[in-house]
């Protein structure tokens, strides 16, 4: 059995569009989540609006990603890892929409650092004392 901390980052983005791609079948636009804790997928999916108002009618969302389209996406996202740098807790969103019957995607990268880490860390010092910039209260 393989665990996921012996899976690449890009292996385990691979998995979640294996996973999402019957639900981008139904999808012409939204947006593709993976949350990030010590470079391991935990939670991801995606956010849409399924239904859409106009003149005072509901209807449904337009035909959704074809197999050309999702395969596109898929290798954009894969694309998009080259940027992350040095950070291992986030979030990575991908922001998708079909336009003239092409895919478009602009790609977010939140990385998230916790205090209590660097406080480990970095051991506490008078650093503000030694630095001239505390107070002298």
């Amino acid at each position: 059995m393989v665990k996921m901390d012996q899976l690449s980052l890009a292996r385990q983005l691979d998995l979640v569009f294996k996973e999402l791609d019957q639900e981008l079948s139904g999808l012409d636009s939204g947006v593709v989540f993976v949350q990030i804790r010590n470079n391991i997928i935990g939670k991801f999916g995606i956010r849409h609006n399924p239904i859409s108002g106009r003149d005072g009618r509901i209807e449904m969302e337009g035909d959704g990603l074809n197999q050309a389209q999702r395969t596109s996406f898929r290798a954009m996202a894969l694309e998009t890892l080259k940027f992350k740098r040095n950070w291992t807790h986030g979030e990575i969103s991908y922001d998708f929409t079909v336009r003239q019957g092409m895919i478009m995607i602009d790609a977010t990268m939140e990385s998230n650092y916790n205090m209590a880490n660097l406080m480990i860390r970095y051991p506490r010092t008078n650093t503000y004392l030694d630095s001239g910039t505390g107070s002298s209260s």
